[in-house]
């Protein structure tokens, strides 16, 4: 599991490469996008194992993402990643196939990697 393909859709490039550094270090293999069209293209050229993706990017946004991708269509799970703290874009998320939400000011890197290793290992008892 440890060389799962995480896809990281984040706009911020300090964030990005954050994620880039610690998931690369727990051992996984990392792609990433800058924007919702980016995701899509990357999802077309390789499927994910998981996504991570922001909601607020530009040229299509995450909600886009997750209309895209629904739940019942995709076979990997998706954790969401904002600045958005209200219950309104939580509950979008939710409601659009969202497997976690997580509020970028109140998650650490540990509980982001302790969530994906979580979801993969589900994903993968769901396969056997």
């Amino acid at each position: 599991m440890s060389t799962a393909n995480i896809l990281i859709a984040e706009d911020d490039a300090v964030l990005r490469e954050v994620y880039i550094k610690k998931f690369t270090l727990a051992g996984f293999k990392i792609r990433t996008a800058k924007n919702g069209e980016e995701v899509i293209q990357e999802i077309g050229k390789e499927t994910p194992d998981l996504l991570i993706l922001d909601l607020n990017m530009p040229v299509m946004d995450g909600f886009a993402v997750l209309e895209r991708f629904p739940r019942a269509s995709r076979n990997f799970p998706i954790i969401v990643l904002t600045n958005f703290g209200d219950s309104n874009n939580r509950q979008r998320g939710v409601d659009l196939g969202a497997d976690d939400f997580f509020i970028k000011s109140e998650m650490t890197m540990k509980t982001l990697l302790e969530k994906v290793t979580t979801l993969l290992k589900a994903k993968e008892m769901w396969k056997k």
